[in-house]
């Protein structure tokens, strides 16, 4: 796939991008002058018991070697008070995008406070929408930082520096690896355990962080968590001689078409089952590209249509190869309805009958204006931090964004495995949507499967669990539930002799 395809791709995701930026713009070229930091003292319920905390909002600089500064990064840290630093674990957390800030983490899965949304995370919400308190937040067992990297939030490039340097699979690992190298010494907290959370492209930057941090300054991670990821983008990007992605999404249409009623069974055996299909006898079919008669076509497709609810003429008719997009305008379309992309669940109404492919992605639009409104009151109401500049929750400015794959596929999956060969007490958790049509969580079983220089004994180290929403499963309040507690048991697991 090539870089400008791979590009096109992301800037569709919102935590994984927004449409692309105006090409006359051009980036930030100075900050403006510095807001000083500013830290609020305040109490969170969680699991019954109230917890005293700080919030620290500010920028930290990260300079160039020879001291000058190249770029002011937005963040805000989140300290339990009369906690043992020394021991306390802090979590470093981020979205993706590329150009995304960590809104989506900060006020909707792990903050002291999170946005309300109604229901299980699937229906409109009525604006603007407000925050509460966060019952289901770790601030209780681990600090959190949330992280804004370069040209998102209120991080910029500062005078000294240039967009470039930062707009990159590399530059980013560097610059956000640089990040928490400054803050954890500024804060003293080389002695604590210290882990990542990154969801989407935040999962690629975790991967590269993972080897970058220990490589470069010897900080050696307990634990990365991975969140709606990927590490291998040959598992998105179909086309011609790459037709993994077909056989990756299959389980994820078997079970959005299972929580539409679309097929009947036991959701677990539906997926298994088209997990097994699709990696035995579809992906022998689809190697055989020409050279499949029309009778092994027919069969084929006939299994297809019982594991995906799509008519097996029409599977024909796409010669076997169903992408994610076709499929989420296919599932419901003699009902007038289209599918999510970031959260199969979300069904609304199709506003373009003609086209093949949906007009919109209706999850994108339950969660994007929601989530804005609700972050700028919260920086500015209960943060008590304002800039006079746009706090970018969603940038196209960071694009074109340095993929560094030249005539092959951006795979981070080996960093993975140096950062668990060089460090045998790291623990990975990967945690997948069942309706997750962006990254699906089949892609991350593939690439663990394929760590074939990974000594088998550290296999085990990598663990992976399963929620019922899609990308941002923390919006079905059962799953959010559920995310606490994985991530309690993670961070509190004694380590391995």
């Amino acid at each position: 796939m090539s870089m400008r395809l791979l590009s096109l791709f992301f800037i569709t995701l919102p935590l994984l991008a927004e449409p692309p930026a105006d090409p006359a713009a051009k980036p930030d070229k100075k900050s403006p002058p510095a807001t000083p930091p500013k830290t609020i003292e305040s109490i969170v319920t969680i699991d019954g018991k109230k917890i005293e905390y700080t919030a620290t909002s500010g920028k930290l600089v990260i300079n160039k070697e020879d001291g000058t500064p190249r770029a002011a990064v937005f963040h805000v840290a989140y300290q339990k008070k009369g906690a043992d630093t020394a021991t306390r674990p802090v979590m470093f957390a981020f979205n993706g995008g590329p150009g995304s800030s960590a809104v989506w983490l900060h006020i909707g899965a792990l903050g002291p406070r999170i946005i309300d949304l109604a229901g299980d995370g699937t229906a409109p919400v009525n604006p603007p929408t407000t925050l509460k308190n966060n019952d289901f937040s770790i601030l209780d067992v681990a600090d959190l930082v949330f992280i804004d990297p370069v040209s998102t939030g209120y991080s910029r490039v500062d005078s000294g520096g240039k967009p470039q340097e930062f707009h990159g699979v590399e530059e980013d690992v560097e610059s956000v690896g640089d990040f928490i190298r400054s803050w954890v010494t500024e804060n003293k907290r080389w002695s604590s355990p210290k882990f990542l959370l990154g969801e989407s492209y935040g999962g690629v930057r975790a991967a590269g962080l993972a080897a970058h941090l220990q490589g470069r300054y010897g900080m050696s991670l307990n634990g990365v968590v991975m969140l709606s990821t990927l590490m291998d983008f040959s598992t998105l990007s179909p086309g011609n001689g790459n037709d993994l992605p077909y056989v990756i999404f299959l389980p994820t249409y078997a079970s959005v078409a299972h929580y539409h009623g679309v097929i009947q069974g036991n959701r677990e055996e539906l997926v298994k089952k088209a997990r097994t299909f699709a990696m035995g006898t579809y992906h022998s079919a689809l190697l055989k590209g020409n050279d499949l008669t029309k009778e092994e076509t027919a069969a084929i497709a006939k299994e297809m249509s019982a594991l995906t609810g799509v008519p097996a003429a029409t599977i024909v008719q796409r010669r076997l190869r169903i992408d994610p997009t076709f499929f989420r305008g296919a599932l419901l379309q003699e009902k007038g309805k289209v599918l999510g992309r970031f959260d199969a669940r979300v069904a609304w109404a199709d506003t373009d009958p003609d086209s093949v492919e949906p007009e919109y992605d209706p999850s994108y639009s339950l969660a994007y204006g929601a989530f804005s409104t609700a972050m700028l009151d919260y920086l500015s109401r209960d943060l008590q931090y304002t800039e006079d500049q746009p706090y970018e929750i969603l940038t196209g400015k960071v694009h074109p964004w340095n993929w560094n794959a030249r005539n092959g596929f951006v795979n981070l999956s080996g960093r993975m495995a140096t950062a668990l060969r060089d460090n045998p007490k790291l623990r990975v958790l990967v945690q997948c949507g069942y309706t997750d049509l962006a990254t699906p969580g089949d892609g991350m079983l593939h690439s663990t499967r394929q760590l074939l220089n990974l000594p088998a004994e550290l296999r085990s180290n990598i663990e992976f669990t399963w929620y019922e929403g899609g990308h941002m499963f923390y919006l079905n309040p059962p799953d959010l539930k559920k995310m606490r507690l994985d991530l309690v048991n993670f961070i509190t697991a004694k380590p391995k002799e």
